[in-house]
């Protein structure tokens, strides 16, 4: 139990995804389990998971298994992954693998398995979280080691699983606090011009707070706007929110 609360009391404590991630991934290999892959999206709907470069996205997968699993779109048809997007807690592998024998995958399934064979991605558990609203979906995939059987991370989550749900689900909720750039970075103007925009200021206040012209205001919210792949300053105000952008210490520019 003191593992569990000093680990917990590590991922609270964490100031930037960066470091949670890294607290995160060393406790997992320390079970076993040496790749990792977590994602989160806010724009989830009944045919998609969003744009991509809206989502959270971290892994200690190789760039070679990420190009081919992302950029291919092998994920839309992870048996796993559409276990997560329909479930919530947690599923060992096992349960892909009987679908498998079975004959029950589809081709483009059974096409994601080989690829995981070729890339020893064979055993392991996926933790899907609990969503706050339709449109929001977190999970994890923990990949155990190269040559790791089914059988023996059973016999790891059979003595360990409880603890490991835990820390992977405070892991994903403190995430959910911490400031996340992804692809849409904003800078530090932008941000301030975005967070007077939250309070209420319209761009004539703006510009006396910030000794700027108007036209100036203008122009770094019609950066934000671009940054973040929105129409509306309106738009702008709640993504930077959602990825906790806004109102933050200690920002980088």
């Amino acid at each position: 139990m003191s593992e569990l609360v000093t680990q917990l009391d590590k991922l609270t404590n964490a100031r930037t995804v960066e470091e949670l991630w890294d607290i995160h991934t060393r406790q997992m290999r320390h079970y076993g389990f040496d790749r990792l892959m977590y994602g989160f999206t806010r724009y989830r709907t009944s045919s998609s998971l969003g744009d991509p470069q809206d989502w959270v996205l971290l892994s200690t997968q190789s760039p070679e298994y990420m190009k081919v699993f992302f950029d291919e779109g092998l994920y839309y048809h992870a048996p796993m992954l559409n276990w997560a997007l329909a479930n919530n807690g947690a599923c060992s592998w096992r349960w892909m693998m009987d679908m498998s024998r079975i004959d029950n995958l589809t081709a483009s399934e059974k096409r994601v398995m080989e690829f995981n064979r070729q890339m020893d991605v064979t055993a392991g558990y996926t933790i899907s979280f609990r969503s706050i609203s339709e449109r929001t979906k977190g999970a994890i995939a923990l990949t155990a080691k190269a040559g790791v059987t089914q059988d023996q991370v059973e016999q790891t989550w059979a003595q360990y699983g409880d603890a490991i749900i835990v820390m992977n689900n405070v892991m994903h909720l403190k995430l959910l606090t911490l400031p996340y750039s992804g692809e849409r970075q904003l800078t530090k103007r932008q941000r301030e011009v975005l967070q007077w925009v939250g309070d209420g200021k319209t761009t004539q206040d703006i510009a006396l707070l910030l000794d700027l012209t108007p036209a100036t205001v203008e122009k770094h919210l019609r950066l934000a706007r671009e940054a973040l792949d929105v129409e509306t300053t309106a738009q702008a105000v709640l993504k930077a929110a959602f990825y906790n952008q806004m109102f933050v210490m200690d920002a980088d520019t």
